[in-house]
C-alpha cells in the first residue's frame, strides 16, 4: 500500500510540473500568448549563435539581443520580460540570427519542419514564399567566425514571479534600473523605445471658471444670466409705478 501511494504521488507531481511549465494561447493586441512560467526559465546558449534557448520548456522560446522571442502559431513574438506581454513581429523584420536558429532547438516545432535538417535553419523562404525571400536575401548566409557576442541575460527578473511579476507600467522602470544593455537590432531598439513611451493620457483640463469683478463695500452682487437680462425690466416697471403715484397725488390736490 505504501508503495502504491508513493507511485501515485510521483505521477501527480510530474503531471503538475508539466502543466506549470508553459501553456500556449493567443491574445491581442498587447499580445498575451499564454506563456505562464512559474519561475524565470533556464536559458542555455545555442553553440555558434548569439542566441539562448530554453531546453526545459515545451515551447519555441529564445533570448536574443535583449529580448525574449517565441515562435508559436506561425508567428514570432517578442518581449523584454520573460512572461510578456508580447508583441507580434512580422516575418519581414525578424532579426536574422533569430531566423538562423537551427531546427533542433525548436522544442515545439510545427508540422512543416518535418524532414528539414536539424542542424540547419528552418526553410523560411520555402514557407513564407518568394516575396519574403526576395526581401530577406542573404539571411541564411553569414560569416560564422564573426558572430556577435551574446547579450547578457536579464537575471534580475528572477526575483519577480507569481504575484510579484510587474505590470507593464513597472517593467520599463525596473529594466532601466537593473539592465544597462543597449540592443543592436532595430526591432529590439524600437521595442525598448515603445515601452519607454508614456502610456497614460494627460488629465483633462477643467472648464475655466467665470471671473467676476470684485465688489466694493456695501455693493450688492450683480445678477447673472437671465436675472441680469430681467433686471432693466424690473427697474423700468418700478419707475413707471412711482410716476403714476405722483400724478394721482397732484390730481387730488387740485380737487381740494
Amino acid at each position: 500500500m505504501r508503495r502504491v501511494l508513493i507511485v501515485l504521488w510521483m505521477v501527480l507531481c510530474s503531471a503538475t510540473s508539466a502543466v506549470a511549465q508553459v501553456s500556449i494561447g493567443i491574445g491581442l493586441p498587447h499580445v498575451s500568448i499564454g506563456i505562464n512560467l512559474p519561475l524565470y526559465p533556464d536559458l542555455v546558449p545555442v553553440p555558434g549563435y548569439p542566441v539562448y534557448y530554453a531546453p526545459h520548456l515545451e515551447a519555441n522560446y529564445f533570448f536574443y539581443d535583449g529580448l525574449y522571442w517565441v515562435y508559436e502559431g506561425d508567428r514570432w513574438y517578442a518581449s523584454s520580460w520573460y512572461n510578456g506581454p508580447w508583441r507580434i513581429v512580422g516575418p519581414e523584420v525578424v532579426p536574422v540570427f533569430v531566423l538562423r536558429i537551427p531546427v533542433s532547438y525548436y522544442r515545439r516545432p510545427p508540422a512543416y519542419f518535418r524532414g528539414w535538417r536539424p542542424d540547419a535553419p528552418p526553410r523560411w523562404g520555402e514557407h513564407w514564399g518568394r516575396d519574403w525571400e526576395q526581401r530577406r536575401t542573404g539571411w541564411d548566409r553569414w560569416n560564422r567566425s564573426s558572430v556577435p557576442r551574446h547579450a547578457p541575460l536579464p537575471v534580475y527578473q528572477r526575483q519577480y514571479s507569481g504575484e510579484r511579476y510587474p505590470h507593464v507600467e513597472q517593467q520599463h522602470a525596473l529594466r532601466s534600473e537593473h539592465y544597462r544593455y543597449q540592443p543592436r537590432n532595430t526591432v529590439a531598439r524600437q521595442h525598448y523605445r515603445e515601452q519607454a513611451a508614456p502610456s497614460a493620457r494627460p488629465p483633462a483640463r477643467a472648464a475655466p471658471r467665470e471671473q467676476r469683478a470684485p465688489m466694493s463695500q456695501g455693493q450688492e452682487p450683480r445678477p447673472q444670466g437671465r436675472a441680469a437680462a430681467q433686471e432693466p425690466l424690473r427697474s423700468q416697471g418700478q419707475g413707471q409705478e412711482k410716476g403714476r403715484g405722483k400724478d394721482e397725488e397732484r390730481g387730488r390736490e387740485r380737487n381740494r
